[in-house]
């Protein structure tokens, strides 16, 4: 595996390769969900790329930009134990330059104006231009990005059609620990008490499930045992619990085919998200 610092490097190589070309974008702090990403993409592409850069401008003020997981020498050999054959690792001045010519921000969509639009605002600003911004330097046939981050996915699939850049995106399903937490990089901020608290996200989702499952369609009362699950754990503080459209991400006020159950909950430091497409 060949680790690629430049934005120039990486355009040379890509220009090399004859092959279809699969991307997996990470922020670092790699783990068992990245992972799952590598190894479902490796058999779909010829050629596969991972990246590991920290985007600062996804991050919103008060978040934990400096102290995000990182451990670039361990998520390099990540990459490597999974077969990839680059790991583009450019700083920020590569990705972002800073020799007068400014990088065009992009527009996520409307749904990028709600829920974590709204809780973090410029965040899918963020998101969307760094998408946009690899997937020019990179030219991928194929990209995967993780169901867990639900509305990003949709952010992501907007762009990738309304600027026509002609990516495969690939929604991977969200990986959970044994006890249904999903698994993220910001789980590492929770204590052992925290930790054994998480788990009420998933248990919030699974009892909306089997309300679905047993018939019921009442959006009013899908978000009500949303709430009360949560409710239940004193650690756990909610920025929101709600069932939406899966395509527009707005608030149902009636079911019509498949819904999607979203939360976001803060315990200590960690502020976590989790979805169910109930269908």
């Amino acid at each position: 595996m060949r680790v690629i610092r430049t934005v120039a490097e990486m355009q040379e190589i890509r220009r090399g390769i004859s092959g279809s070309v699969g991307l997996v974008a990470t922020l670092g702090g790699i783990h068992d969900g990245h992972t799952r990403h590598l190894q479902i993409l490796r058999p779909q592409c010829d050629v596969l790329i991972g990246s590991l850069f920290l985007n600062p401008t996804q991050f919103v003020a008060n978040e934990d930009f400096l102290n995000y997981p990182r451990d670039e020498a361990f998520d390099i050999a990540k990459f490597d134990e999974n077969d990839s054959d680059f790991v583009f690792v450019p700083s920020i001045e590569e990705v972002y330059p800073t020799n007068g010519k400014t990088v065009p921000v992009i527009d996520p969509g409307p749904v990028g104006q709600l829920l974590e639009g709204i809780h973090r605002p410029g965040h899918f600003e963020g998101v969307a231009t760094v998408v946009a911004r690899l997937f020019s330097i990179i030219y991928p046939d194929k990209a995967t990005f993780g169901e867990k981050d639900a509305q990003q996915l949709r952010v992501i699939q907007h762009i990738n059609t309304s600027l026509n850049l002609g990516v495969e995106i690939i929604p991977i399903p969200t990986v959970r620990e044994l006890d249904g937490l999903a698994i993220s990089s910001r789980n590492a901020y929770l204590s052992p008490l925290e930790r054994k608290a998480a788990p009420v996200l998933f248990r919030a989702l699974t009892a909306v499930k089997l309300m679905w499952d047993s018939g019921e369609r009442s959006c009013h009362a899908l978000r009500l045992k949303l709430k009360s699950v949560l409710l239940d754990e004193p650690l756990a503080h909610t920025e929101y619990a709600t069932i939406v459209d899966p395509e527009t991400f707005q608030e149902i006020p009636e079911l019509a085919g498949s819904v999607r159950a979203l939360l976001a909950v803060k315990i200590g430091r960690a502020r976590l998200i989790d979805n169910l497409l109930l269908e």
